[in-house]
């Protein structure tokens, strides 16, 4: 094991693991208002209503498919009846349509970028550098899984990239792990791994948002100042802004007697 193996397999991830969980804090302790997906729905929605959805259904598949097949030991898998065999043959075909199904989204999304002014007029620089590395990360791995599982005799990461992942986790990283890994394996993990370096300073931190606070505030008033009113009556309270509020009439003073 050398020096370069050592900084890609083990100094880096953990890198990217501090910028991920340090950024993160940063940023919602001092950009809260910058916490959003930035959405550009209201500059064009015809492509959006069909690229959004392949990509978003499609990466909560990918990410699934890569909890299960990375962190979850074989051995477990076999305890549920699940074999290898069976295992490797539903995560290549299925995890092959679910790639292909979230490309084909993100190519759209991209497409509409590059294709509609308004839309590329908000597009930052931090928005293409995380395309370029989303989109590395979901190319390189599907043809990573084209080459070996499907058109090839296969390949066993779940006993070379799966420990090494683990190994991380626990904190008794081995870098020994990644070092007969395919090429282009290695250049899925490492695009990957610089995607969560860079995830808290993009449009990204927008996953981790939970929405639970709009269950509980309070009811938001809207008031009207379009001047058509419609056919309902306007109900007391609910009077539109720019209507004057009716002026109270004055009380006549009393006379007092001798004056």
């Amino acid at each position: 094991m050398n020096v370069v193996d050592v900084l890609l397999w083990i100094v880096f991830p953990y890198i990217a693991v501090a910028s991920f969980v340090i950024g993160h804090l940063l940023r919602y302790r001092y950009d809260k208002f910058g916490w959003t997906s930035r959405s550009s729905q209201i500059y064009e929605s015809k492509l959006l209503r069909w690229g959004s959805p392949m990509f978003h259904y499609g990466i909560l598949g990918v990410f699934a498919g890569h909890v299960v097949g990375l962190l979850v030991p074989r051995e477990w898998m076999e305890f549920f009846g699940v074999s290898e065999h069976l295992y490797h043959l539903g995560a290549t075909w299925i995890g092959t349509v679910v790639a292909f199904v979230t490309i084909a989204g993100l190519v759209i999304l991209l497409s509409r970028r590059g294709a509609i002014r308004r839309v590329a007029r908000v597009t930052s620089v931090m928005d293409v550098v995380m395309y370029l590395f989303l989109a590395g990360s979901l190319v390189l791995g599907t043809i990573a899984v084209v080459q070996f599982q499907v058109l090839g005799a296969g390949y066993d990461y779940r006993g070379s990239v799966s420990p090494w992942i683990r190994s991380l986790i626990f904190f008794q990283p081995d870098a020994a792990l990644m070092a007969g890994v395919p090429l282009m394996f290695q250049l899925h993990v490492l695009c990957s791994t610089t995607l969560f370096l860079i995830w808290p300073y993009t449009r990204l931190v927008h996953v981790l948002s939970v929405p639970i606070g709009y269950l509980f505030r309070p009811y938001v008033v809207y008031r009207s100042r379009d001047a058509h009113r419609g056919a309902r009556a306007v109900r007391r309270g609910w009077e539109p802004s720019d209507r004057p509020v009716p002026k109270r009439p004055k009380q006549k003073q009393p006379v007092r007697p001798g004056h």
